[in-house]
């Protein structure tokens, strides 16, 4: 039976030795020949030893001499590390140079190897050797060990390679964790698969001379075995990799033997039968040994594998180093598939079966590759049962797992593991892995949609389905049934295109197959004894559309996939044929489909978006007029029967389409969208007159109403495709919107397309304004503009609630148009066009906001039914998505600086109580906001949170204490977080911004304070605990600065004592966290240090023009002891951190602008030293945000 897998939390916690190791591909460790003495007690013995080993050169490395040109100069190889990481030779002769110098001398060809090996961890220190013969097997053992020598400071591994014992010396002072494996840059690109190749190709060519000489492989598998056990990370992954592959070779050449040793049985047996009167045979007797000495092979090398396997993958499959366990379960994958007789048994999956489980993505990834390779062969799936039982349930939760390609081909091997395996998978487990075609990834959904495809849509089994209704289409009509039916049934979605494209790499055929879908939504239930429902004829509908759009546009729908992909010249010539077979089909079919369904708003409503994927030429070329005609009376007719805004917009849509001016087709189809726009505009001036007429429009029954409000809308729709300026409807509509103003008696449904039209009439006059107009043209305009939206403010108050969200969107809509346009870059136009909202009416935007957004509603408790429940959930989502479009509209016009910024503090207010429903909006502004101007978006935050914290101490007893446990207190300081973590990581581009909140809340918190002695308590103190928590995005050298700035306002010692003092002394210690500096500022008594006045005066005149000082180089030099103080400080708190060059430029370009004169960084190497930022301090600065919520971090300064 297979073990139980422990959880991820109980993998060993091998510590890991913090030695850095580095080499360069010039330097080479030198082979050293054996040492007489192992332990070297003194400095002076062991660098003798090492100038001896560097001394030695072997006659044997001459052979492998290759050359290398780098930065001008030659570079000889000479070691086989260089010959391999160079790659310049073929891996062929490498092996063959150095089997011929192993022949000569073992023991120097055997170091030179053990050397290689040592060199590709990384080491840059040395190899001795002693004979193990010449001690004793119990100082032996002691000897095994990995010590650190203090005195010199190097690292010593001393272990057991057969027949020596090694001991590996390299220094330990080495900044970094580099070694050849992870290296990165053109020359070490290829070096792990070069490395890999030299073992493989060493087994290989060896196997038929010195692998069984029970000497080579030994003393290899020792060293592998010896380096594995190390503490040090590039010993371990170098000697894993390398046993790893030592053993796939090795299974490789016992494969070949086990067949020459069945080859070799069988020609026995023959033999033998052949002469079996005779007693004795050459032949025979030369069989029987071949037998015998393969025989012995295979147990030689069965004992290798044993060996390797136990001594170096049972110990490093669950390595702390993800890599490495990923080359373990890589490399015993390919074991089984290549050695199935020996490795496809529950002993050696069951180690791919518990690492399903491991935590890192790139462990499991290869988990599910192995096992794609061993399920996608049905001979080996009958082993399989006991591993599928025990672990299918992990393999069928894994395509949600969190990393993208883990669940793609998670997914692909449940596809293998249901085409190979009977009854595997569930009906329950199916449904569950049909719905991941509905899912925003695109590979995770086509690989589901190959599932869905080849599980339910395709003839199961192979086998043909003999479909029910018979004729040229009965197998793609079975398998549309099949597809609308599972579609209908998918209750949690409804995205037909999501669907669409799931599938369209492994059903494109019968996807495109529209000449089958038409006919079976034009067959008559006499012709066919079964007729599509009225849902499934809808849903055909959707999919129809759908797979016109896909073969049209030829990338994926919205919300899957980055950006439009290029298409190759195969995919748009494929694209071009789609195109102009839909063309063909469609101009005949759909004027059909379309009388027939024609009552029908929502199935006309998708039917009328195909003709924007026409190719349009054809009607011309193909003489197919009179299709078109019969296309457009359909649409004449439905405009007639229909008044539903998506019939009417797709129907205007298909004129707009049809009516371009380069096609020939243009004046047919002009003079038909003439024809029905007069008749329009004949029914709705006929009702207007009508309406007039009965007492000013006082007398009117709902049906009149309802004719109204059709004619209207029937108007609107195709006035926002088409210029209807010369059908004179602004007039028409805008007496309308009066009438309401003065009386206030008209419909709803009356003033909503009213308002629509008199807008977009508007908006076509404003785009009809040539580059040269008449000024009084221009004036006429100006004045209806402000008409206008005086209208939409006024409706800003209107008793219904639909007309005043409407008013508003118009309004938003019209602000931003108004203060963007550009009238063909005629300036006398725009200054006499250009309109910016007064103070007033933003105010009443922000109002409006506040009122109709944020304003909670009270919900009625009432005991509903279940499907009052839904309706009412139905409504709460519609509501919702209206609250969501009117805040999007306003915060554009924030944006887009129609309204002042500042504007922005009321909507930050509710970002945290609204996060669920308008989170992402609100982000959004800030985002923006911070990209136009980073310092006043950074005074928007500081306001919100003052004006947050004004009203707190308000709705506070003036008496009382400060309750910082209060709910609006704890509220304030959440969403001053929340704040702090839009900044992001990168402390330096937002340095400014931060700096900025932190000068304008130290000036709030101690407005109003009865003196600059600071010893009153000055009422707004509380508020320094909410900016605190923007400390932690401050740089070093600006805390300091912020510091000195807070001492401006608390010039004299000042004892910090009482909870009324408490927000200072949080905020005094978050600007000195884990400040090596604290000591001296601080007095043993717990009071704040002076700081001279000078210094306070330089501080208060750099920091109170908004902005970080800029510092003189005079000001620097005067500041030199100051400077020095302060880097002997910095230098040893810093003494062990990491610099980064690139980190250490930019710094050096922007802290002369950013820092004070007596903090600017000197540019000589011990100064910069002294204010360094690296990148460990920046993460010490904010290791406690580890929920990072940034905004815009993609975006430049």
């Amino acid at each position: 039976m297979i073990a139980e897998p422990n959880a991820a939390g109980n993998l060993p916690s091998q510590k890991e030795n913090a030695v850095r190791d580095e080499t360069v591909p010039e330097s080479a460790v030198q082979n050293g020949s054996c040492v007489r003495n192992g332990n070297l007690k003194t400095p002076r013995e062991k660098r003798k030893v090492r100038e001896q080993c560097e001394n030695v050169r072997r006659s044997s490395s001459s052979s492998r001499r290759v050359s290398q040109l780098q930065n001008g100069e030659v570079v000889e190889a000479v070691t086989l590390f260089e010959v391999v990481s160079m790659g310049k030779r073929a891996m062929q002769s490498v092996v063959d140079d150095w089997v011929e110098a192993y022949k000569q001398d073992r023991n120097v060809a055997l170091l030179d190897l053990i050397n290689f090996f040592i060199q590709c961890s990384g080491c840059q220190g040395m190899v001795t050797a002693e004979m193990f013969q010449s001690l004793q097997k119990k100082d032996v053992m002691q000897k095994m060990t990995e010590t650190f020598d203090e005195e010199t400071g190097l690292q010593y591994k001393k272990f057991v390679a057969y027949p020596w014992i090694l001991t590996v010396t390299w220094p330990v002072d080495m900044d970094n964790e580099d070694y050849p494996l992870i290296r990165t840059g053109p020359y070490w690109k290829k070096f792990k698969a070069n490395f890999c190749e030299f073992i493989a190709v060493l087994v290989q060519q060896c196997q038929c001379s010195i692998l069984y000489d029970s000497y080579l492989m030994d003393t290899i598998i020792s060293l592998l075995t010896g380096l594995a056990d190390s503490m040090v990370r590039a010993f371990r992954h170098t000697s894993t990799l390398a046993a790893m592959k030592l053993l796939t070779a090795v299974v490789s050449v016992h494969l070949n033997l086990d067949v020459n040793k069945h080859n070799a049985q069988r020609l026995y047996e023959v033999e033998k039968k052949r002469i079996s009167g005779k007693r004795t045979n050459y032949r025979l007797d030369q069989l029987e040994r071949k037998r015998k000495e393969y025989e012995h092979k295979l147990l030689e090398m069965q004992n290798m594998m044993n060996a390797i396997f136990k001594g170096t993958f049972l110990n490093r499959y669950r390595d702390v180093i993800p890599e490495i366990r990923a080359t373990c379960i890589e490399e015993i994958g390919s074991w089984i598939k290549t050695y199935p007789d020996a490795f496809l048994n529950d002993s050696y999956l069951k180690y791919i079966g518990w690492m399903l489980y491991d935590k890192q993505a790139e462990v499991r990834l290869k988990c599910l590759l192995g096992l794609q390779g061993i399920y996608s062969r049905k001979e080996l799936v009958s082993r399989m049962d006991l591993f599928t039982s025990r672990f299918k349930d992990r393999i069928v939760s894994m395509p949600l797992d969190k990393d993208h390609e883990v669940a793609v081909q998670a997914m692909k091997l449940l596809m293998l593991m249901s085409q190979n395996c009977e009854d595997v998978l569930s009906a329950e487990d199916c449904e569950t892995l049909y719905q991941f075609v509905y899912t925003t990834h695109r590979p995770l959904a086509v690989a589901a949609g190959e599932f869905l495809y080849k599980r339910l849509l395709s003839h199961e089994g192979g086998e043909e389905v003999q479909p029910k209704g018979g004729g040229k289409f009965g197998a793609s009509t079975d398998q549309l049934k099949r597809l609308i039916h599972f579609f209908l049934e998918s209750e949690l979605h409804k995205h037909v295109a999501y669907l669409i494209d799931s599938l369209w790499d492994w059903a494109g055929k019968f996807l495109k197959d529209w000449e089958c879908m038409t006919t079976l939504l034009l067959k008559n239930a006499e012709e066919d004894g079964e007729e599509l429902s009225d849902a499934h004829e809808s849903a055909l509908i959707e999919i129809i559309l759908a797979t016109v759009r896909e073969a049209a546009e030829g990338h994926p729908p919205v919300g899957r996939g980055a950006a439009k992909k290029i298409l190759s010249v195969k995919e748009k010539k494929i694209q071009l044929e789609d195109c102009t077979k839909i063309t063909e089909h469609f101009i005949v079919v759909l004027p059909q489909l379309l009388a027939k369904y024609s009552t029908d708003a929502q199935k006309v409503a998708n039917l009328l978006q195909i003709p924007q994927y026409y190719d349009l030429d054809v009607y011309s070329t193909g003489h197919l007029e009179k299709h078109l005609d019969a296309l457009l009376r359909e649409v004449k007719d439905i405009v007639t029967k229909h008044s539903d805004i998506s019939v009417l917009e797709a129907s205007s849509r298909t004129y707009y389409v049809l009516c371009s001016e380069e096609i020939a087709i243009y004046s047919q189809v002009d003079h038909a969208r003439t024809q029905l726009i007069d008749e329009l505009m004949g029914q709705l001036n006929q009702l207007l007159d009508d309406f007039w007429q009965r007492e000013e429009g006082f007398c009117t029954d709902a049906r009149e109403i309802s004719r109204m409000h059709s004619a209207l809308r029937r108007v609107a729709a195709f006035h926002n495709a088409h210029d209807l300026t010369k059908w004179n409807l602004y007039d028409k509509t805008l007496r309308l919107l009066v009438f309401e103003m003065e009386h206030g008696s008209l419909p709803v449904l009356m003033i909503l397309p009213s308002l629509q039209c008199t807008y977009f009439s508007l908006l076509w006059q404003l785009a009809a304004v040539s580059e040269n107009p008449p000024k009084e043209t221009l004036f006429a305009l100006g004045r209806e503009l402000r008409r206008f939206s005086q209208i939409c403010m006024c409706f800003l108050h209107h008793k219904e609630k639909d007309v005043r969200e409407k008013a508003f969107m118009i309004l938003c809509d019209w602000l931003l148009i108004l203060s963007h346009q550009d009238s063909n870059n005629n300036e006398e136009a725009v200054g006499l066009l250009d309109y910016l909202p007064s103070t007033s009416l933003q105010e009443k935007l922000l109002l409006f906001i506040q009122e109709h957004v944020f304003m909670e509603e009270e919900e009625e408790s009432k005991d509903l039914t279940e499907e009052e429940e839904r309706k009412n959930e139905s409504c709460k989502l519609d509501d919702l998505h209206k609250k969501r479009s009117l805040l999007a509209a306003y915060c554009k016009l924030i944006v887009y600086n129609v309204v002042e910024m500042t504007a922005a503090a009321e909507i930050y207010k509710h970002y945290v109580k609204t996060y669920n429903d308008f989170g992402d909006i609100i982000k959004e502004t800030l985002s923006r906001t911070r990209h136009n101007n980073k310092i006043q978006s950074a005074k928007t935050l500081i306001l919100c949170l003052q004006q947050l914290f004004q009203r707190h101490v308000e709705s506070q007893d003036s008496s009382s204490s400060v309750d910082f446990s209060s709910a609006s207190f704890t509220n304030m300081k959440e969403l001053a977080r929340r704040f702090s973590l839009t900044f992001g990581w990168d402390q330096v581009k937002s340095r400014e911004s931060v700096a900025m909140i932190h000068k304008e809340g130290i000036e709030f918190a101690f407005q109003g304070a009865t003196g600059v002695d600071g010893k009153c308590l000055p009422p707004n103190l509380t508020f320094l605990a909410i900016i605190g928590e923007f400390s932690n995005k401050l740089l070093k050298p600006d805390k300091r600065l912020v510091y000195a700035y807070l001492q401006r306002y608390i010039a004299e010692p000042l004892p910090c004592r009482g909870d009324e003092w408490q927000p200072l002394i949080w905020y005094r210690n978050s600007l000195l966290a884990n400040e090596d500096e604290e000591s001296s500022v601080l007095g043993s008594s717990g009071e704040w240090s002076p700081v001279g006045a000078s210094k306070v005066s330089s501080f208060k005149r750099k920091l109170s023009n908004g902005s970080l000082p800029e510092a003189s180089q005079t000001e620097a030099a005067s500041k030199a002891p100051d400077l020095q103080r302060a880097s002997q400080l910095a230098s040893a708190a810093g003494k062990s951190r990491k610099r980064l060059k690139s980190r250490e430029m930019h710094l050096q370009e922007h802290l002369p602008f950013l820092c004070p004169g007596g903090l600017r960084r000197r540019y000589c190497k011990d100064e910069i030293k002294t204010e360094e930022v690296s990148e460990e301090g920046q993460a010490e600065d904010v290791i406690e945000d580890v929920d990072v919520d940034v905004v815009g971090a993609d975006q430049e300064n």
